[in-house]
């Protein structure tokens, strides 16, 4: 080889060097560029990435908030929930270790197919659930037997706990499992044990109860495994909810409804706080927290006394003759009757070809307001009302809180109805004369719910638009706007009420009460449920509503209020097919009011619950 040709080999070796050299030296410079970007720039991004692998952050159930009645007892709280699982990968073979579960606390078939199938399911690392609710003997049988049960672990969270049962079922209702449409919202309703209020002041004030979950950092390995805990941020308890409810006077209200399908509800008249609210027949609001089985569902739905149903706020009725102190004072306020005015009552009214019966056959005879309250005449209220129109009792009824939207602070609460021309002439059909006349006793197209009944009582007893509502008002001054009615008039309509209790003659003997200086004031109604045909009222021997089926007979209502001169508790009683008001709803009413004023929750009556323990 000649030095030409080494020359020219020496060169390019030379070159191809110096090419791989400056490739291994664009590598260099790019892989510290590369570094100098993932150690210096995003080095604060790199390390959250990996402490995400590193750790599993998840979310922990926060603790329900309690309700409480206005005198701090415990309505709805918590209790711990003891439940049972099962981690597969630490039992040596799952079968074996739910036979030898299933002799210390039983499992049903169908619970032990489930627990397979979660575990064929689920990581072999996770748990899966074998019991929920377990007692505490249960509980404590399983770990002593743990060393049998290679697997099995017991967990502890929270379940719903409500002291008074059906007692308060309707009112604080309940709690049950989030469904599909929850899940949409707050993520921590994905949780375990996780739930939601389904009904009265449960569901009502849930955003204030579920309070805020928590959240523990676990350390995870490749597979999500735990390895250990390393921080653990508790959760915001939910906030107690303060109900302006007594709970024994809610106890007493149910005592007194007994087995009758009723309501009954008791206001402080000054500000509207609902002191009772009570529903009969009702239910057990925990079998909704632990699942309500199929036969218990049909039980409830099939039962026409509907004990689901708050019946206080929710049920409509035709307020009968409780709704002649509406329209005593709709004639007042329009000066379609005076004070002295007097209606004669022949026991009927005649227009045209239709004659419409008082409840007396033989008429009442002259009556002026006071009277005709007093009696309940229907004759003097039929000729109340057709004087002063429907409109104007419409109007009046509304200024008094009837058939108009509810304020109260719980879901459900019906609007029911108070009618007009406008409304019957929106439906295609023309209002006439006769619409007006049973308009006058509470008949026809009214329908209303107990609740609105004791808020007219309690609005009539103070002359103020009270507003009814369940949570306490925390001590915050409520001054209810004037109603705008004569004094006059409303005093003309409280002496009716009065008399209607305490006077000879009256048609609520039954309601007296036998306090020194303690006097109430109330009105009964008696509504019907079925057309009544003329033949029928008038055979002889008259005609008598208990003979027929239960579900035929006629409503039974009392609204009251006492102390008559200083109006503090205002009540109304519905009796489901109790026939009459006087026999059936106001000696009932007269024994919720008896424990109204025994109990004094509002401690307005100054020693007056002493006086009232020695009457009966």
């Amino acid at each position: 080889m000649g030095r030409h040709d080494q020359a020219r080999r020496t060169a390019l070796f030379t070159r191809r060097a110096l090419l791989l050299g400056g490739f291994e030296l664009t590598a260099m410079v790019g892989l510290a560029v590369k570094l100098y970007r993932v150690q210096m720039l995003e080095g604060g991004r790199y390390t959250v990435l990996a402490e995400k692998n590193r750790i599993s952050a998840r979310l922990t159930t926060p603790v329900r908030g309690r309700i409480l009645d206005r005198g701090g007892v415990t309505v709805a709280g918590n209790k711990p929930n003891w439940r049972s699982e099962i981690v597969a990968e630490e039992a040596y073979d799952v079968e074996d270790t739910l036979d030898a579960y299933s002799k210390i606390v039983p499992l049903a078939d169908r619970d032990r197919a489930r627990i397979l199938r979660d575990v064929r399911r689920q990581r072999r690392f996770v748990p899966v659930l074998v019991h929920d609710f377990l007692t505490w003997d249960q509980m404590a049988a399983i770990q002593v037997h743990a060393p049998e049960l290679p697997g099995i672990v017991v967990d502890v969270g929270q379940t719903r706990l409500y002291p008074f049962g059906a007692q308060l079922a309707h009112v604080v209702g309940y709690v049950a499992p989030p469904n599909q449409r929850d899940l949409g919202g707050d993520p921590a309703l994905a949780l375990p044990g996780m739930r939601v209020g389904r009904a009265g002041v449960e569901g009502y004030r849930e955003a204030e109860l579920r309070g805020q979950a928590g959240e523990v950092q676990l350390e995870v390995n490749a597979a999500g495994r735990v390895i250990r805990e390393l921080a653990h941020e508790a959760g915001v308890p939910g906030a107690d909810v303060t109900l302006a409810l007594d709970s024994g006077l809610q106890g007493d209200a149910l005592t007194a409804l007994g087995d009758e399908s009723a309501s009954a509800v008791v206001l402080d008249a000054q500000n509207g706080e609902v002191l009772a609210m009570a529903s009969n027949p009702s239910f057990d609001p925990t079998l909704f927290d632990q699942g309500v089985s199929e036969a218990q569902w049909v039980a409830w739905t099939s039962d026409r006394k509907a004990p689901l149903i708050n019946k206080a706020v929710a049920g409509l009725y035709a307020p009968g003759s409780t709704f002649k102190l509406t329209v005593a004072l709709a004639g007042l306020q329009a000066k379609t009757i005076t004070p002295t005015d007097t209606i004669f009552c022949p026991g009927y009214l005649d227009l045209g070809t239709s004659r419409f019966h008082c409840w007396k056959l033989g008429g009442h005879g002259q009556l002026n307001v006071v009277g005709g309250l007093k009696n309940s005449c229907d004759v003097f209220f039929y000729e109340t009302a057709r004087r002063t129109g429907a409109d104007r009792i419409a109007a009046m009824a509304n200024r008094l809180g009837l058939g108009v939207t509810p304020t109260i602070d719980l879901p459900g609460a019906r609007t029911g109805l108070v009618p007009t021309r406008e409304w019957r002439e929106k439906q295609g059909k023309p209002w006439n004369i006769g619409d007006t006349i049973v308009d006058g006793i509470g008949q026809g197209f009214l329908q209303l719910t107990p609740l609105q009944l004791a808020t007219m009582v309690a609005r009539v007893a103070t002359g103020n638009a009270v507003e009814a509502r369940v949570k306490l008002s925390d001590g915050v001054a409520q001054n209810p706007l004037s109603l705008d009615i004569s004094p006059r008039d409303l005093n003309l309509v409280r002496m009716g009420m009065w008399q209607v209790v305490n006077d000879v003659g009256g048609t609520a003997p039954l309601a007296k009460l036998n306090f020194p200086g303690v006097e109430m004031a109330g009105k009964t109604g008696s509504t019907q449920v079925r057309r009544i045909s003329r033949e029928a009222r008038e055979a002889a021997g008259g005609f008598n509503s208990m003979s027929l089926p239960w579900e035929f007979r006629p409503h039974a209502l009392f609204v009251c209020f006492a102390p008559f001169d200083k109006p503090r508790y205002a009540a109304a009683v519905v009796v489901e097919h109790g026939n009459a008001g006087a026999a059936a709803a106001a000696p009932l009413a007269r024994q919720i009011m008896i424990a109204a004023l025994t109990r004094d929750p509002l401690g307005a009556l100054k020693g007056l619950a002493v006086l009232a323990g020695k009457g009966s």
